[in-house]
Protein backbone atom coordinates (compact mmCIF):
# COMPACT_ATOMS: atom_id res chain seq x y z
CA UNK A 1 0.00 0.00 0.00
CA UNK A 2 1.61 3.53 -0.89
CA UNK A 3 2.03 5.87 1.59
CA UNK A 4 -0.56 9.03 0.17
CA UNK A 5 0.80 11.31 3.48
CA UNK A 6 1.46 14.34 1.94
CA UNK A 7 4.97 15.86 2.52
CA UNK A 8 5.72 19.25 3.61
CA UNK A 9 8.73 21.00 2.18
CA UNK A 10 10.34 23.33 4.54
CA UNK A 11 12.15 26.12 2.42
CA UNK A 12 14.76 27.28 4.16
CA UNK A 13 15.61 30.98 4.92
CA UNK A 14 18.52 32.75 3.44
CA UNK A 15 20.92 33.35 6.40
CA UNK A 16 22.28 37.17 7.07
CA UNK A 17 23.49 39.33 9.50
CA UNK A 18 24.17 43.25 9.33
CA UNK A 19 26.06 44.85 12.03
CA UNK A 20 27.32 48.82 12.05
CA UNK A 21 26.29 52.23 13.65
CA UNK A 22 23.30 53.75 13.94
CA UNK A 23 21.77 57.57 13.53
CA UNK A 24 18.10 58.12 14.15
CA UNK A 25 15.51 60.87 14.47
CA UNK A 26 12.01 61.16 15.98
CA UNK A 27 9.51 64.00 16.06
CA UNK A 28 8.99 62.47 20.18
CA UNK A 29 10.47 64.45 22.79
CA UNK A 30 13.53 63.46 23.59
CA UNK A 31 12.68 60.33 26.18
CA UNK A 32 10.36 58.63 23.27
CA UNK A 33 7.90 57.35 24.73
CA UNK A 34 7.68 54.45 22.18
CA UNK A 35 10.51 53.16 24.05
CA UNK A 36 8.71 52.56 26.57
CA UNK A 37 5.78 51.07 25.79
CA UNK A 38 3.81 54.63 25.71
CA UNK A 39 1.78 56.70 23.23
CA UNK A 40 3.95 59.35 21.12
CA UNK A 41 4.94 62.70 22.25
CA UNK A 42 2.23 64.31 19.26
CA UNK A 43 0.10 61.56 18.71
CA UNK A 44 1.68 60.39 15.72
CA UNK A 45 5.17 59.42 14.61
CA UNK A 46 7.91 60.67 11.72
CA UNK A 47 10.98 59.78 11.40
CA UNK A 48 14.28 57.81 9.78
CA UNK A 49 17.25 56.06 10.55
CA UNK A 50 20.46 55.87 9.10
CA UNK A 51 22.90 52.90 9.48
CA UNK A 52 26.67 52.46 8.29
CA UNK A 53 27.37 48.39 8.07
CA UNK A 54 30.32 47.87 9.18
CA UNK A 55 30.20 43.86 8.95
CA UNK A 56 27.19 42.24 6.85
CA UNK A 57 26.17 39.38 4.48
CA UNK A 58 22.81 38.11 2.81
CA UNK A 59 23.48 34.65 2.18
CA UNK A 60 27.12 34.75 0.47
CA UNK A 61 26.11 38.76 -0.78
CA UNK A 62 28.88 41.05 1.18
CA UNK A 63 27.43 43.73 2.28
CA UNK A 64 30.08 45.25 4.28
CA UNK A 65 31.03 49.09 3.66
CA UNK A 66 27.59 49.70 2.65
CA UNK A 67 25.47 52.59 3.54
CA UNK A 68 21.39 52.83 3.96
CA UNK A 69 18.54 54.85 5.27
CA UNK A 70 14.96 54.56 6.32
CA UNK A 71 12.05 57.19 5.80
CA UNK A 72 8.54 56.43 7.55
CA UNK A 73 5.47 57.88 9.06
CA UNK A 74 2.69 56.63 11.07
CA UNK A 75 -1.00 58.60 11.54
CA UNK A 76 -0.91 57.72 15.04
CA UNK A 77 1.64 55.15 17.09
CA UNK A 78 3.46 52.23 15.24
CA UNK A 79 1.34 49.30 16.48
CA UNK A 80 -2.16 50.94 15.32
CA UNK A 81 -0.07 50.78 11.46
CA UNK A 82 -1.26 52.53 8.47
CA UNK A 83 2.17 53.78 7.90
CA UNK A 84 4.33 54.23 5.01
CA UNK A 85 8.04 53.68 4.41
CA UNK A 86 10.72 54.50 2.03
CA UNK A 87 14.49 52.68 2.14
CA UNK A 88 17.34 54.22 0.37
CA UNK A 89 20.07 52.65 -0.51
CA UNK A 90 24.00 53.31 -1.22
CA UNK A 91 24.40 54.02 -5.09
CA UNK A 92 27.44 52.03 -4.43
CA UNK A 93 25.52 48.65 -4.29
CA UNK A 94 25.46 46.57 -7.31
CA UNK A 95 22.36 44.65 -8.36
CA UNK A 96 22.96 41.72 -5.69
CA UNK A 97 23.23 43.64 -3.29
CA UNK A 98 20.38 46.67 -3.85
CA UNK A 99 17.86 43.12 -3.51
CA UNK A 100 19.42 42.33 -0.76
CA UNK A 101 19.26 45.06 1.20
CA UNK A 102 15.66 46.07 -0.22
CA UNK A 103 14.61 42.36 0.81
CA UNK A 104 16.26 42.76 4.70
CA UNK A 105 14.82 46.16 5.16
CA UNK A 106 11.30 45.18 4.07
CA UNK A 107 11.14 42.49 6.80
CA UNK A 108 11.39 39.36 4.13
CA UNK A 109 13.75 36.58 5.05
CA UNK A 110 13.00 37.20 8.62
CA UNK A 111 11.34 35.61 10.99
CA UNK A 112 8.06 37.29 13.01
CA UNK A 113 8.29 40.73 14.36
CA UNK A 114 12.17 39.41 15.23
CA UNK A 115 13.45 43.09 14.17
CA UNK A 116 12.10 46.24 14.06
CA UNK A 117 12.58 46.22 9.95
CA UNK A 118 10.02 43.25 9.85
CA UNK A 119 7.44 45.92 12.11
CA UNK A 120 8.01 48.26 10.27
CA UNK A 121 6.74 47.10 7.13
CA UNK A 122 4.10 44.73 9.07
CA UNK A 123 2.80 48.51 10.16
CA UNK A 124 2.77 50.24 6.86
CA UNK A 125 0.30 50.52 4.23
CA UNK A 126 2.22 52.11 1.72
CA UNK A 127 5.93 51.07 1.17
CA UNK A 128 7.64 53.67 -1.73
CA UNK A 129 9.66 52.71 -4.71
CA UNK A 130 13.37 52.42 -3.17
CA UNK A 131 16.04 55.17 -3.59
CA UNK A 132 19.72 54.77 -4.58
CA UNK A 133 21.46 57.59 -3.26
CA UNK A 134 24.63 58.56 -2.21
CA UNK A 135 24.59 58.62 1.51
CA UNK A 136 27.35 60.59 3.53
CA UNK A 137 27.10 59.65 7.04
CA UNK A 138 29.26 60.45 9.98
CA UNK A 139 28.32 59.39 13.55
CA UNK A 140 30.31 59.42 17.05
CA UNK A 141 28.16 57.44 19.59
CA UNK A 142 29.88 58.39 22.41
CA UNK A 143 29.42 61.95 21.84
CA UNK A 144 26.32 62.01 20.58
CA UNK A 145 26.75 63.39 17.46
CA UNK A 146 26.33 62.73 13.58
CA UNK A 147 25.83 64.05 10.27
CA UNK A 148 23.85 62.22 7.41
CA UNK A 149 23.15 63.59 3.83
CA UNK A 150 21.57 62.30 1.20
CA UNK A 151 21.16 64.93 -1.85
CA UNK A 152 17.45 65.34 -2.41
CA UNK A 153 16.54 63.11 0.35
CA UNK A 154 17.54 64.39 3.90
CA UNK A 155 19.54 66.57 5.62
CA UNK A 156 19.85 65.73 9.26
CA UNK A 157 22.89 66.45 11.91
CA UNK A 158 22.59 64.99 15.60
CA UNK A 159 23.92 66.42 18.95
CA UNK A 160 24.28 65.84 22.64
CA UNK A 161 20.91 67.51 24.53
CA UNK A 162 21.96 70.85 26.15
CA UNK A 163 19.80 71.66 29.48
CA UNK A 164 17.60 75.05 28.98
CA UNK A 165 18.87 75.93 33.07
CA UNK A 166 22.77 76.37 32.02
CA UNK A 167 25.57 75.44 29.86
CA UNK A 168 27.13 72.15 29.35
CA UNK A 169 25.64 68.50 27.64
CA UNK A 170 23.45 65.81 29.20
CA UNK A 171 23.92 62.17 29.00
CA UNK A 172 21.10 60.04 29.31
CA UNK A 173 21.45 56.25 27.63
CA UNK A 174 18.32 53.99 27.41
CA UNK A 175 18.85 50.27 27.52
CA UNK A 176 16.79 47.34 26.34
CA UNK A 177 18.02 43.91 26.82
CA UNK A 178 14.88 42.51 24.95
CA UNK A 179 14.88 44.89 22.22
CA UNK A 180 14.30 44.29 18.68
CA UNK A 181 16.62 47.34 17.41
CA UNK A 182 19.20 47.77 19.50
CA UNK A 183 20.51 46.70 23.12
CA UNK A 184 21.92 50.25 24.66
CA UNK A 185 21.82 53.53 22.54
CA UNK A 186 22.96 57.13 23.82
CA UNK A 187 19.88 59.58 23.41
CA UNK A 188 20.57 63.16 22.25
CA UNK A 189 19.50 65.75 20.03
CA UNK A 190 18.77 65.72 16.33
CA UNK A 191 17.33 68.42 13.41
CA UNK A 192 15.86 66.94 10.40
CA UNK A 193 14.69 67.89 6.86
CA UNK A 194 13.92 65.70 3.71
CA UNK A 195 14.22 67.02 0.66
CA UNK A 196 11.49 66.92 -2.63
CA UNK A 197 12.93 63.51 -3.61
CA UNK A 198 11.74 61.98 -0.35
CA UNK A 199 8.09 60.36 -0.54
CA UNK A 200 8.01 60.39 3.24
CA UNK A 201 8.24 64.03 4.40
CA UNK A 202 10.01 65.10 7.47
CA UNK A 203 11.10 68.73 9.43
CA UNK A 204 12.16 68.18 12.63
CA UNK A 205 13.85 70.88 15.17
CA UNK A 206 15.22 69.38 18.16
CA UNK A 207 13.77 65.96 18.92
CA UNK A 208 14.81 62.48 19.99
CA UNK A 209 18.28 61.69 18.53
CA UNK A 210 19.06 58.32 18.98
CA UNK A 211 22.87 56.71 18.29
CA UNK A 212 23.67 53.22 18.61
CA UNK A 213 25.35 50.12 17.61
CA UNK A 214 23.62 47.52 15.70
CA UNK A 215 23.17 44.03 15.25
CA UNK A 216 20.26 42.21 13.58
CA UNK A 217 19.96 38.98 11.73
CA UNK A 218 17.07 36.96 10.65
CA UNK A 219 16.40 35.91 13.96
CA UNK A 220 16.52 39.49 14.87
CA UNK A 221 19.14 41.46 17.98
CA UNK A 222 22.30 39.80 18.50
CA UNK A 223 23.79 40.14 21.79
CA UNK A 224 26.96 41.36 21.88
Amino acid sequence: MHDKRRRLTVIAMIDWYVEGVEFGNCNCSYGCPCQFEALPTNGNCRGFEVVRIDTGRFGKVDLSGLKFAMLYAWPGPVFEGKGELQAIIDERADAQQRRALETVLHGKETDEAATHWWVFRAMSDTVHETLFKPIDFEVDIEARTARAVIPGVLDSTGSPIRPPHGDGEHRVRIDIPNGIEFEFAEIGSATSRTGKDAAVQLDLKDSFGQFNVLRHSNAGVVHG
